[in-house]
C-alpha cells in the first residue's frame, strides 16, 4: 500500500478547500459532514457556496488564498479546475507542514480522499489510491446496499451501552454478546432509544447466565493459497477465532482475513529444514483451548491431507478439547483445475493415488511397482527436494520413461508457475527452472499448455517401445 487507511479526528479542525466550480464544492459537501471548521477560498462562489456561507456552515474567501493563511490549517485541498493553481497551492501547503490534498493528481497529494458510505458514525471508506474512481463508486453502491440505513442508530445504542456490558461480561462472552445484539436488532422494527435499551438489557442479562464458553480447536483448510477458494464456513471461522495457528504455507491474505485482535502463532513445518516440533503444536493449542478461547488451527490445502491432523486430533480429544473439521480445497484438485485438466479421464486413468514424496523419516517409501500400475495418476506433494528419488523408484520398477509429468508450483496463487516434461527429464527441467515454493507433481497427466507436444513426440519414438515399457 502506498496509503495508510486512517481516520482523522476533525474535532477542532481547521480544512481550508481553494478552488471554484463542481469540485470545490465537491470537497466542501464532504467536510460540512463532519465537525471541522471549513474555510473555503473561492474567488467567484457559485450559488450553492453562498447558501453556505449564509446558513454560518463555512467562512467564504473571495480572495486568493496566501501562505499565511495555511498555517493554522490541518488540511488543505487543492480544487482549482487550474493545474497551475493548485501546484501553487500545493507548494505553500508543503512549505507550511500542512497535509494537502491535490484534485485529479495522487502524485501530489499527502492523503486522498476515499468514497464513502456514511452511516454515522458507522463510515466504510473503499479507496483505490487514485488508480481507480470510477470502480471505487462501483464497489461503494455495492456496499451501501449491503448496510441497513437504520445502522447507524445500532452503532450509536451500542455506544451508549458499551460500558456496562464490558464491565459484566469478559471479552469472548462480550464479543457474542454483540454479535447476538446486532443479529437481533437489525429485525427490529421498534428503534427508539427506549427500546434498544430494552433489548439491550435483556441481552446482557440472558449472556450473564450462560456459562462461559469451553474452548474448542477448528481445523481449517486454507486451500493451496487462493483466499478465493477458502469455503464459506472456513473464511467465518477465520474471522471469529480468538487464537490462529498457522502453517509455513498458509499466505498473508487468508491470515489478514482474521480480527486485528487475534493471536497469530506460527507453526510452520519445512520439509529437511527448521520447523516447530510436533508436541509443542498440540501444546499450544491443548494451552488456548483451556483458556476458553476459540482456536482455529489452519492448514494449506486441506487438513486431512499430508497435514499431521490424526497425531493433533488424538493429543485433542484425550484432553477433552472439543474439535471441529472444516474441509479445504487441496492442491492436487487446484493445481488441475489450474490447468485446466482432469485428475481422472475416461480412457487415460481410473483412479488417483495422492502421496508424499518424504515424511517424518525422510524419503517416503511406498509400492512401487503398484504406483506403476498403468490405470492411475499420482499426485505428488511436497515433492521438490525428493524429486530424483521418485523418478529413480519409478523408472526402476517399471515406468514408462515417456509419462507426462507436470509440476506446478505455488498452485492458485499469482506467482503460479507450471511446465511439462517427462518422468525421464523432469528432475533436470526442475533444476533449470529453479522452483523455491510449494510443488505440486502430477505423474501421468499434461497440462492444457503443451500436451500437444509431448503427445506428438511421444509418437515419434514408435509405438514398440510404449509396449515394452508399459504406459500410464
Amino acid at each position: 500500500m502506498n496509503y495508510l487507511p486512517i481516520f482523522v479526528s476533525t474535532r477542532s479542525c481547521r480544512a481550508i478547500v481553494v478552488g471554484g466550480g463542481l469540485l470545490a464544492e465537491a470537497k466542501c459537501r464532504a467536510l460540512l459532514k463532519t465537525s471541522a471548521e471549513v474555510v473555503l477560498f473561492c474567488e467567484a462562489p457559485t450559488s450553492v457556496m453562498l447558501q453556505w456561507r449564509d446558513e454560518c456552515r463555512l467562512q467564504l474567501e473571495t480572495r486568493a488564498c496566501l501562505f499565511s493563511d495555511l498555517q493554522t490549517a490541518r488540511l488543505v485541498y487543492a480544487a482549482s479546475e487550474c493545474d497551475h493553481d493548485n501546484t501553487r497551492i500545493a507548494q505553500l501547503s508543503n512549505e507550511a507542514g500542512v497535509w494537502v490534498n491535490v484534485v485529479d493528481c495522487p502524485d501530489a497529494c499527502d492523503f486522498i480522499t476515499p468514497a464513502i458510505v456514511d452511516r454515522d458514525p458507522v463510515v466504510v471508506a473503499i479507496g483505490t489510491e487514485g488508480t481507480a474512481p470510477v470502480l471505487a463508486q462501483q464497489i461503494k453502491l455495492d456496499v451501501e446496499s449491503m448496510l441497513p440505513i437504520h445502522l447507524g442508530v445500532l452503532a450509536r445504542a451500542a455506544q451508549q451501552f458499551r460500558h456496562r456490558a464490558r464491565q459484566l461480561l469478559p471479552g469472548l462472552p462480550r464479543r457474542r454478546f454483540w454479535a447476538d445484539f446486532f443479529q437481533r436488532s437489525s429485525q427490529q422494527s421498534d428503534l427508539s432509544p427506549t427500546a434498544l435499551e430494552g433489548t439491550l438489557s435483556t441481552l446482557l442479562a440472558q449472556h450473564q447466565q450462560w456459562a462461559a464458553p469451553e474452548g474448542k480447536v477448528i481445523f481449517v483448510g486454507a486451500g493451496p493459497g487462493d483466499p478465493d477458494l477458502l469455503t464459506v464456513k472456513a473464511r467465518r471461522m477465520i474471522q471469529e477465532a480468538d487464537v490462529i495457528v498457522y502453517d509455513r504455507l498458509v499466505g498473508d491474505h487468508i491470515l489478514d482475513l482474521a480480527r486485528k485482535e487475534a493471536k497469530f502463532i506460527n507453526a510452520g513445518k519445512k520439509g529437511f529444514g527448521l520447523s516447530m516440533p510436533q508436541t509443542d503444536i498440540s501444546a499450544h493449542l491443548l494451552r488456548e483451548a483451556s483458556q476458553g478461547q476459540v482456536v482455529v488451527r489452519l492448514k494449506g490445502g486441506d487438513p486431512g491431507m499430508f497435514g499431521r491432523l490424526d497425531e493433533e486430533l488424538t493429543a485433542l480429544t484425550a484432553a477433552g478439547v472439543t474439535t471441529e473439521i472444516i474441509p479445504g480445497v487441496t492442491a492436487a484438485a487446484a493445481a488441475a483445475a489450474t490447468l485446466q485438466v482432469s485428475l481422472t479421464q475416461r480412457g487415460r486413468n481410473t483412479r488417483v493415488t495422492f502421496l508424499t514424496a518424504h515424511d517424518a523419516k525422510g524419503y517416503a517409501e511406498h509400492d512401487w511397482q503398484q504406483l506403476v500400475d498403468t490405470e492411475q495418476t499420482l499426485a505428488v506433494y511436497m515433492g521438490r527436494k525428493t524429486a530424483a528419488f521418485l523418478q529413480g523408484r519409478l523408472l526402476m520398477h517399471g515406468a514408462n520413461r515417456l509419462t507426462p509429468v507436470t509440476c506446478i508450483e505455488n498452485v492458485s496463487r499469482r506467482d503460479q508457475r507450471a511446465f511439462v516434461s517427462q518422468l525421464d527429464g523432469f528432475v533436470e527441467a526442475l533444476g533449470e527452472q529453479r522452483f523455491e515454493g510449494p510443488l505440486m507433481i502430477l505423474v501421468g497427466i499434461a497440462g492444457a499448455v503443451g500436451a500437444r507436444d509431448l503427445r506428438e513426440h511421444a509418437d515419434s519414438v514408435g509405438t514398440l517401445e510404449r509396449e515394452q515399457h508399459g504406459s500410464y
